[in-house]
């Protein structure tokens, strides 16, 4: 269930923390914010993400640590309910085994949002706008960016996403149109820490 859900959310949505994981100036728009992403190659945080499945009295919670690396990829380090480690890269998304990393097998549909994610994590605006209509609102100190889905497969998931935060992201909404939603809160968010030997041979940076 875990790998599912990070399977469907991660390539769309977990890279976008990267894109707004970075000091925005006074009066920024979304040029700003692609310029801004160039500037900060290498974040590290912690999150809580909670599911909210129909049917489903509570969310399902899960909690770990995330490192982003804007040139390699993304790695995503849940350490509750289980501890399981997963990257997302250029191939793909991977989670790791006792033999190693080992790809998940990807539908066509989550091929394009591995694009998507590694779009996103390049600054590529065009890319980011051929699949979601973007509103900015609020100022550097408390902003949110909705996305409506423009493509038809993001369309058939997704009714909007909704990303807020300050400095750093430190909440993304995903509301399905079946009715689930996902909430991630992110917090502890520094650009201050270098890739660890670990993490640089994991992202194989």
């Amino acid at each position: 269930m875990i790998a599912d859900i990070l399977s469907r959310i991660a390539p769309k949505v977990l890279g976008l923390c990267f894109l707004l994981s970075c000091s925005l100036a006074h009066g920024f728009d979304l040029d700003q914010l692609s310029t801004q992403l160039a500037a900060t190659p290498v974040v590290h945080g912690s999150f809580v993400q909670e599911k909210q499945l129909r049917g489903l009295p509570q969310p399902l919670r899960s909690t770990g640590r995330f490192v982003l690396d804007r040139s390699h990829g993304l790695l995503w380090l849940l350490e509750t309910p289980i501890k399981q480690d997963y990257r997302i890269v250029q191939g793909g998304i991977d989670q790791r085994t006792g033999e190693g990393w080992s790809a998940i097998r990807q539908q066509a549909g989550l091929a394009q949002q591995s694009r998507l994610f590694i779009a996103i994590l390049q600054g590529d605006r065009t890319a980011l706008e051929r699949d979601f209509s973007l509103e900015l609102n609020g100022s550097t100190q408390a902003w949110q960016l909705a996305l409506t889905p423009r493509s038809g497969l993001l369309k058939q998931i997704f009714s909007t996403i909704r990303i807020g935060g300050a400095r750093y992201v430190e909440r993304i909404e995903l509301q399905e149109l079946q009715g689930d939603a996902t909430v991630l809160r992110l917090s502890g968010s520094t650009d201050a820490l270098p890739l660890s030997p670990q993490e640089k041979n994991d992202l194989g940076s």
